[in-house]
């Protein structure tokens, strides 16, 4: 069984049939288009760290290593965004994106 984040579980409980909705939007845009699957994980990380979505940039980061994403291809994702979001937001996502990796390293 598949063990999601502690406020997702939460809404999942809460809200079924919108996180069921939601989920179904998630499948529906990424069969949309060309795109594969690491590429559309890389996009949405540099989404959520744009928007300052701890989060989602763990969720996204997570992801984008099980579609095939190195670590400095996630990295490089966030730091390319210096020059539109601005250096004090990429250095908070990549500390964010610092924690999975350390995650995966087992540190």
């Amino acid at each position: 069984m598949k063990k999601y984040p502690g406020r997702y579980a939460t809404m999942m409980k809460r809200y079924k049939g919108v996180i069921t909705a939601l989920e179904g939007l998630g499948k529906a845009t990424k069969a949309a288009g060309p795109l594969n699957k690491k590429t559309s994980e890389l996009i949405q990380l540099a989404a959520a760290a744009a928007i300052r979505a701890e989060g989602s940039v763990h969720s996204h980061a997570r992801r984008a290593l099980e579609a095939g994403a190195k670590p400095a291809e996630i990295q490089h994702a966030i730091i390319v965004l210096t020059s539109t979001i601005g250096f004090p937001t990429v250095s908070a996502a990549l500390s964010w994106v610092d924690d999975v990796l350390a995650k995966k390293d087992g540190k």
